[in-house]
């Protein structure tokens, strides 16, 4: 993918991504209402700014261009698998709780879910009646929402162990892409095993703690290691070939690494 503009990283703050495009030499900038790692040049609320763009009102994608490229790491804490089974009255968090306390809390969530979603959808429609390019990040481990035959199109490209590329989860993670198409490289970095944080949806081998705030994804959850973000824009978005580095320390293989050249 030719990138002539910007990379403009949506609900991004702990610069990850956006760090990785600068090393490649690309001019990159972090979207998001929260500012808690330093990184976030933008302090917008993306779901105002969302609702002004559809209703035709002046808004931060009018400063868009079909030459960038927007990534969007859209909120899952209502779509991800954990959230889906929190809609029975048999989840484990309710069980202290009375049948009409259970209904309610599932009622709540669903309206959260639909202001969600709703907020998504906008966001795709904004980008393709306007021709701006966008990557979609999001979880894709079982019951996910999106796999309810009911989302826009089906993933164009499933990590499905991102250890393999030198993250810390093994979750399988999906991406969609609006207005452009992925490339197809795999640099093959695999994580420690000491490093990796968690499996799939409900088999952990280190639980993650939540944000503790409803409607905010957990950071721990949601980050992606450095080395994962060079090696996906590497492989999928840039096409560009890594080399690789393998470290020995008394004739035992240390780490294997990949290189930008």
């Amino acid at each position: 993918m030719d990138i002539t503009g910007k990379v403009h990283c949506l609900f991004e703050q702990s610069g990850t991504f956006k760090q990785q495009f600068i090393k490649l030499g690309y001019s990159a900038e972090d979207w998001d209402i929260q500012n808690n790692f330093g990184q976030t040049d933008h302090t917008d609320d993306l779901f105002v700014e969302i609702e002004k763009a559809y209703a035709g009102e002046p808004s931060i994608f009018d400063s868009f261009t079909k030459d960038d490229l927007l990534m969007a790491f859209f909120p899952c804490i209502y779509f991800e698998c954990m959230s889906m089974t929190a809609f029975a009255w048999s989840h484990n968090n309710y069980r202290t709780l009375t049948d009409v306390e259970k209904t309610t809390k599932i009622i709540e969530r669903a309206k959260n879910r639909y202001i969600f979603y709703d907020k998504l959808l906008k966001l795709i429609h904004i980008v393709m009646s306007r021709g701006l390019r966008m990557i979609l990040e999001n979880p894709y481990a079982m019951q996910h929402y999106f796999k309810q035959g009911n989302f826009v199109k089906h993933p164009d490209l499933i990590d499905n162990d991102r250890t393999q590329r030198g993250d810390y989860f093994q979750k399988p993670t999906a991406y969609w892409f609006f207005n452009c198409k992925p490339t197809h490289g795999y640099t093959k970095q695999p994580t420690p095993p000491d490093k990796i944080k968690n499996v799939v949806c409900g088999k952990r081998k280190e639980a993650a703690k939540g944000s503790g705030t409803a409607g905010l994804c957990s950071e721990e959850r949601s980050m992606i290691s450095p080395d994962y973000a060079r090696n996906f824009i590497c492989d999928n978005i840039l096409g560009k070939t890594q080399k690789m580095k393998t470290t020995f320390v008394f004739g035992k293989k240390l780490v294997v690494e990949a290189v930008t050249t």
